[in-house]
């Protein structure tokens, strides 16, 4: 029988019954309140339940001040998330791809938006996630303006979810970073990532568990103290604060900064050098997290597939006057990062990367 021949349940229909719970999601938003709340700023104006968020931009720290913007996901590794029924990290992650983005160009991130989308909303699930997504703005000290969650009853199953952010951030115009200031003999600073980051993971279960069958439960690898779920959920290392000291630090030495995503540490340099300048990289330089190792062994994956895919333990590059490589160092390691130096802006095109 079509729509028009049907007969509406007894008491007629509701968006509950439809898969819509508006109850379940007001509960939810009064508990998200208190962590929006956590990671206010002076220039935030109003709070949680408007229809836009408002924020007012203080001209007098920057004179002519240019906006900058990202957006970006954490991929599949939502469904390891998913596997294990566990979301405290992959907000941290969030909140990583996005603001590791805007600082790449020198900007303060300002604020930070969320766009969660699920099949049937679990309050205990949001309030969690968005837990990870507050941390993560508290950490770089970006405010948390608002957000959207959409039940999609139908479109999406019952535990199925996506989220989504968007960053706002700012630079003083003239103090950009980008390839325009690079130039040939400058240092090439890898900022050390112990995992995955949210890249790759495609590939990574692929390896491990249709081609390896192997448990979330199990180790990691071979006498690992940790099992290979916690090795996959491992959270992002938030870049932005030690990158922002480093520029603090060496008015004018840092030239540029590339975020090792999707394509990995050569494809993601290329995209800072000029024309006329290449960048070689020594892979010997620092050592490779043992997860990435077990990744190729697992899945016989070659050298140059894992290089195109992951960020084999470098997830963002400096790009900075050599006499500046020592302030660089302590103010990323003020910030708890690790780093080495691995390689040179030479003469040329593209990333080479040397063994």
């Amino acid at each position: 029988m079509g729509w028009r021949g049907t007969r509406p349940p007894r008491g007629g229909a509701t968006y509950a019954a439809a898969g819509v719970d508006l109850t379940a999601a007001q509960a939810a938003v009064d508990r998200i309140g208190r962590l929006v709340a956590s990671t206010d700023r002076p220039e935030v104006l109003g709070s949680i339940g408007g229809f836009a968020g408002l924020f007012a931009l203080d001209t007098g720290r920057y004179r002519h001040p240019v906006l900058v913007s990202s957006t970006d996901g954490v991929g599949t590794k939502l469904l390891v998330a998913k596997a294990l029924g566990r979301y405290d990290t992959v907000g941290i992650d969030l909140v990583a791809m996005c603001v590791d983005d805007l600082v790449c160009v020198g900007a303060e991130p300002l604020f930070f938006l969320d766009y969660v989308a699920i099949g049937r909303l679990d309050p205990e699930r949001l309030v969690e996630l968005v837990e990870g997504i507050a941390a993560g703005c508290r950490r770089v000290g970006c405010a948390l303006v608002g957000g959207e969650t959409a039940e999609h009853p139908g479109a999406m199953g019952d535990d199925d979810l996506d989220v989504a952010g968007f960053a706002v951030g700012v630079v003083e115009r003239g103090a950009e970073l980008g390839p325009a200031r690079v130039r040939e003999g400058d240092a090439l600073i890898g900022l050390r990532s112990p995992g995955l980051r949210s890249n790759g993971y495609s590939l990574a279960r692929h390896v491990f568990f249709e081609l390896a069958d192997r448990s979330l439960d199990g180790p990691a690898w071979s006498g690992a103290n940790r099992s290979l779920g916690d090795e996959l959920l491992e959270p992002s290392v938030i870049y932005t604060p030690g990158v922002r000291g480093a520029i603090a630090a060496t008015p004018g030495g840092v030239h540029a900064c590339a975020h090792v995503t999707g394509g990995g540490l050569a494809a993601n340099l290329s995209r800072v050098l000029p024309p006329g300048c290449a960048a070689r990289v020594d892979r010997d330089s620092w050592e490779m997290p043992r997860i990435f190792t077990e990744i190729a062994e697992v899945g016989g994956v070659d050298d140059d597939e894992m290089a195109r895919v992951f960020n084999l333990g470098i997830g963002m590059v400096l790009v900075a006057d050599p006499v500046s490589v020592g302030p660089v160092g302590v103010a990323l390691e003020r910030e708890g990062i690790g780093w080495a130096e691995i390689g040179t802006v030479i003469s040329g095109t593209g990333t080479v990367l040397d063994r």
